[in-house]
């Protein structure tokens, strides 16, 4: 994981539309930047919704809420429609974005070593900075997590 304090690395991805969106786009916001292995996965679906269930109270904190993993812009659309998801997905073909987070690491299965996404959540604060990360989230708990903690930073 990337230590909380550092500058978040900078990036540009298109969205689930196909527009580019950058970190510097939310420059002066909390920016609360989830990322995942897989749309439409189980994990991945109620991970979320979850997210998707608080947007508006991330929303009435001044945050905004960005999913990225390294599905395609067409599933990430798909999936999007499919769950009703009012926030940014962005879609990382080429992992860059993953490797410069630390999320795209070694993940043992059964017995089986892969390369994946390591469910994990960074909340930036409105000058660009790290102020929290959390790794090997739980999919339910992760928002939540991300809520409080965002919650806390404005009183």
């Amino acid at each position: 994981m990337l230590e909380v304090g550092s500058v978040a690395p900078a990036f540009t991805l298109p969205d689930k539309d196909g527009n580019s969106v950058s970190l510097s786009d939310f420059a002066g916001k909390k920016v609360v930047l989830y990322f995942y292995p897989k749309d439409s996965t189980p994990g991945c679906t109620r991970q979320a919704q979850a997210f998707r269930d608080a947007f508006e109270q991330f929303a009435a904190e001044g945050a905004v809420i960005v999913g990225i993993s390294k599905d395609s812009v067409k599933s990430h659309f798909n999936f999007a429609a499919k769950q009703e998801l009012p926030f940014i997905l962005l879609s990382d073909t080429e992992k860059e974005v993953l490797q410069a987070y630390e999320v795209w690491q070694e993940k043992k299965l059964y017995g089986k070593v892969s390369m994946g996404v390591v469910r994990s959540v960074y909340v930036i604060d409105e000058a660009g900075k790290i102020a929290a990360a959390w790794t090997k989230v739980k999919p339910e708990q992760s928002a939540a997590d991300a809520l409080a903690f965002v919650c806390s930073c404005n009183k």
